[in-house]
């Protein structure tokens, strides 16, 4: 009973006043749907050079030719290739020469004759310093280090005795599985 029609006015007959207030709904939202507003809000039209973009469009048709062109170009070549079978010609006949040969050429005979001008300058040149006076001050030298230091040099090495370690050789294994190394040392003093 819920969900039969309850009119909002009494009425004499309720399937009647359901089918009469529904037809007026119906009317009432054709209406609203058919409805014009007032103020145009639609805004204005895009002019037409906006919206065909002309520009675009040449830009593509150059893009496309140059596409075709290239088509054209490389099937032209694999045409080639297969009418040559396959041989290609890389050969070029011409030698290969620099326009300015001559001119390096003319460089290097000048820093070459420099060069050797150079050498045998050096060659005739004598030496400014003598070795044997060099030598007679580092003898001086050594002489005054000697008679400063407290310990004569030379003395050390001979006091100190080194340690060599002699191994024989096999390593023995012990009961416990860990290797057993036998070694001597010796104590041996070396001579200077």
């Amino acid at each position: 009973m819920h969900k039969s029609y309850q009119p909002l006015k009494p009425a004499a007959n309720r399937f009647l006043q359901q089918k009469w207030e529904q037809s007026s709904y119906e009317e009432h939202r054709d209406k609203v749907r058919e409805a014009k507003p007032v103020v145009d809000t639609k805004g204005i039209q895009t002019p037409a050079h906006v919206q065909h973009k002309l520009k675009k469009v040449q830009l593509q048709e150059e893009r496309m030719s140059i596409i075709e062109r290239d088509n054209h170009l490389l099937a032209s070549r694999l045409s080639a290739i297969t009418r040559s079978k396959g041989l290609v010609d890389h050969r070029n006949h011409y030698p290969q020469h620099s326009l300015n040969t001559q001119k390096r050429k003319d460089k290097l005979l000048q820093v070459t004759n420099e060069n050797q001008k150079i050498y045998q300058r050096i060659l005739t040149q004598k030496s400014d310093y003598r070795r044997e006076l060099w030598e007679d001050d580092w003898e001086k030298v050594k002489r005054r280090r000697d008679d400063v230091a407290r310990y004569p040099r030379g003395v050390t090495n001979k006091q100190k005795p080194t340690k060599v370690v002699k191994f024989s050789g096999r390593s023995q294994r012990s009961s416990s599985g860990v290797e057993d190394d036998s070694w001597e040392t010796t104590e041996e003093e070396e001579e200077p």
